[in-house]
């Protein structure tokens, strides 16, 4: 299964020289806050305010080493990653994309890995 996670660029960039991601994130949740590809535009709005590059990193949950448990997320369930993300299990580095008005657009490249076309349900 792929899952992505919305990171700065300039966090990752410095972070992945270790060739593990997560530190960060861990140290403040306990864990890598992650979504699945339909449930990502419920996401993407807490991000729009934040002008800094962003990236969306897909994630091969069969290459990650730790667990990935599905927890309620206010009505919803994501995954969430608990410990540090080996640079192995990232398969894909986007640019996270915003329209004028500051909606995330999905990435063409990422398609294929929604199982339900990023479903937009408002």
């Amino acid at each position: 299964m792929y899952i992505i996670h919305s990171v700065n660029k300039e966090e990752f960039d410095e972070e992945i020289k270790t060739g593990k991601y997560g530190s960060k994130s861990i140290e403040k949740c306990g864990f890598i806050h992650c979504s699945d590809l339909d449930t990502y535009y419920l996401v993407a709005p807490k991000f729009k305010d934040d002008f800094s590059k962003r990236l969306v990193l897909l994630i091969d949950t069969d290459k990650v080493n730790v667990d990935v448990k599905w927890e309620d997320g206010g009505g919803v369930d994501f995954p969430h990653i608990y410990g540090l993300l080996e640079k192995e299990a990232i398969v894909g580095i986007f640019e996270h994309i915003w329209s004028d008005d500051r909606v995330w657009v999905p990435n063409d490249e990422l398609i294929d890995y929604a199982v339900n076309g990023f479903n937009r349900k408002v």
